[in-house]
């Protein structure tokens, strides 16, 4: 170690001669190579790195699609009496014998918190059914510090979703995207109330398309891996835009917390049941009288289909539109008006999105060859309404 230093030593000391030489007999060569070079370094950084501006200088930041769709997205927060039940051991005749009335199953109040999307300069929110099921009462909480109390307009439980309204002045309200389009890999930010701590931002990009957990009877979900928590329901999805394109729903969880699987309905499927439950307070689908199952790669090699999209007709309601239509068992639904038929669930979808009272033409393939028929729809029965898992 001593040895190198020496011989450092040495080096440095003739590097220091020979300069002060060449500074001696050249001085022009070190003002020429040394001090314009340095300066040339400072003015091209200034010109390659900008001070930040805000707006569209920050091209990093989704800011401008944030302060576009926050204003719209409100925290929800109901209260409602529950029975608590009492235990089965105070039953006993001989308790109840000393204590009467006092072992009766008692209310509590309960309270509950969500989130919501402002729909329309009229007050319109929409939100999830399960935010405000059976709630005796909803107030709303604005970004702008306002609360207000909110009245039911209608819910649909088979997607999940209700509409609420309150009444003020200068509402702000969210643009509605083109969820249809939505890509793998598109960026999307959440937005709601996560844990009652207040309004949140968070972002992630699709995941997936299409998915059906199995939680309602219509499901077409878009999956994003933005962190969608507890107090999310019923939140915002929107595109890089600021856009609507999803109401968030439902996290995939072992610990109740996000995992990064998250499930948002479609703004284009919401906006459906926005409109009909203002129009008419309920929701009417379109219903042709089939059952449908799965095409697996086996059938798919048995009736030689290049691929398991569409849905093979399982059953066929009797004296039903279908059956009128000329529709048979083992018919392979593969177009329903001009939109393609994925799977049993997006047929299922795709029928109910059709107007009740109207033909609508369906593509069918029967054996080896493919056939249009036009069937007049008619509205959905309505389903029993069963106990929603929490």
């Amino acid at each position: 170690m001593r040895k190198l230093w020496l011989v450092f030593s040495q080096t440095a000391t003739i590097a220091v001669a020979l300069l002060f030489v060449i500074a001696t007999l050249h001085p022009e060569w070190l003002s020429s190579s040394i001090q314009p070079s340095t300066g040339l370094q400072v003015v091209s950084l200034r010109e390659a790195t900008p001070p930040p501006q805000a707006g569209s200088g920050r091209t990093n930041s989704y800011n401008e699609a944030v302060r576009k769709a926050v204003p719209a997205v409100v925290n929800i927060y109901t209260s409602k009496d529950v029975k608590v039940q009492r235990h089965p051991f105070l039953n006993d005749p001989v308790f109840r014998q000393f204590f009467g009335d006092r072992l009766e199953d008692q209310t509590q109040r309960s309270q509950g918190l969500g989130s919501g999307v402002i729909v329309s300069a009229k007050g319109y929110i929409l939100t999830n059914q399960h935010v405000v099921d059976a709630a005796d009462e909803i107030e709303v909480a604005l970004s702008d510090g306002r609360k207000l109390r909110a009245r039911t307009v209608g819910s649909d439980p088979e997607t999940d979703l209700a509409v609420l309204q309150i009444n003020a002045p200068t509402l702000p309200s969210i643009t509605f995207g083109d969820a249809d389009n939505l890509r793998l890999g598109d960026v999307v930010l959440a937005i709601g109330n996560p844990f009652g701590v207040g309004q949140t931002v968070t972002m992630g990009i699709v995941s997936g398309l299409g998915r059906t957990p199995g939680i309602n009877t219509f499901e077409n979900f878009i999956q994003t891996d933005a962190a969608i928590n507890p107090g999310n329901s019923g939140g915002a999805l929107v595109d890089a835009s600021g856009n609507l394109v999803g109401i968030n729903t439902a996290i995939y969880s072992q610990s109740g917390g996000s995992l990064g699987i998250g499930f948002s309905i479609p703004a284009s499927t919401a906006k459906r049941v926005l409109e009909s439950i203002v129009e008419t307070g309920s929701v009417k689908r379109g219903w042709i009288g089939v059952e449908a199952q799965e095409i697996t790669a086996e059938l798919a090699e048995s009736f030689k289909l290049a691929s398991t999209s569409g849905a093979l007709i399982a059953g066929v309601l009797r004296s039903g539109p279908a059956e009128k239509a000329g529709i048979k068992p083992g018919d392979i639904l593969i177009d329903i008006a001009g939109k393609p038929v994925r799977n049993p669930a997006s047929m299922l979808d795709l029928v109910a999105g059709l107007t009740p009272g109207k033909p609508a033409t369906l593509k069918l393939r029967r054996d080896t060859r493919e056939m249009q028929v036009e069937v007049e729809v008619g509205t959905r029965p309505k389903a029993p309404q069963l106990p929603r898992q929490r």
